[in-house]
């Protein structure tokens, strides 16, 4: 084992006989690592619907096999209609989705559970005039919440 005696005055230099320093640093690494995995879990919630909607709680729900692309109507609180993601007016939903989904039955509403009731029904009565099965998302009370 040698001994330097310069200590770190040939610093950019290898002096002949001692071997060099391979330890590899990976604090760097730990925090990139981190940070990415922070900012994956803050927009996992956002990426399954970019439209933030509180589906109301019910006792019941049934839960049953989905295509892999259906039809999703999304009313937001303020009364805001979106086919998917895209904004629609409630006069042409009908023909937004013959043209997007052609051959489509059944249409699913996601409306939020502050919504006001008209234009639930309105887009329910549209969709029912038009002879499509429209199913209402909910999602399953657990019992945590306030008895009525």
């Amino acid at each position: 084992m040698a001994i330097s005696v310069n200590a770190g005055m040939n610093r950019g230099r290898r002096s002949r006989g001692s071997a060099a320093l391979s330890e590899i640093n990976v604090t760097p690494f730990v925090d990139v690592a981190l940070v990415l995995l922070i900012i994956f879990m803050i927009t996992a919630n956002v990426m399954e619907y970019g439209i933030e909607i509180n589906v109301p709680k019910t006792k019941t729900v049934s839960s049953e096999t989905v295509k892999s692309n259906p039809a999703v109507i999304q009313i937001s609180k303020t009364g805001n209609i979106y086919l998917g993601k895209d904004p629609v007016d409630v006069n042409r939903v009908v023909d937004e989705i013959h043209a997007k989904y052609p051959g489509q039955k059944t249409v699913y509403v996601r409306a939020d559970g502050e919504t006001k009731w008209d234009p639930i029904a309105y887009v329910t009565s549209v969709l029912g005039e038009a002879h499509f099965a429209v199913s209402i998302v909910t999602r399953p009370d657990n019992g945590s919440g306030k008895k009525r």
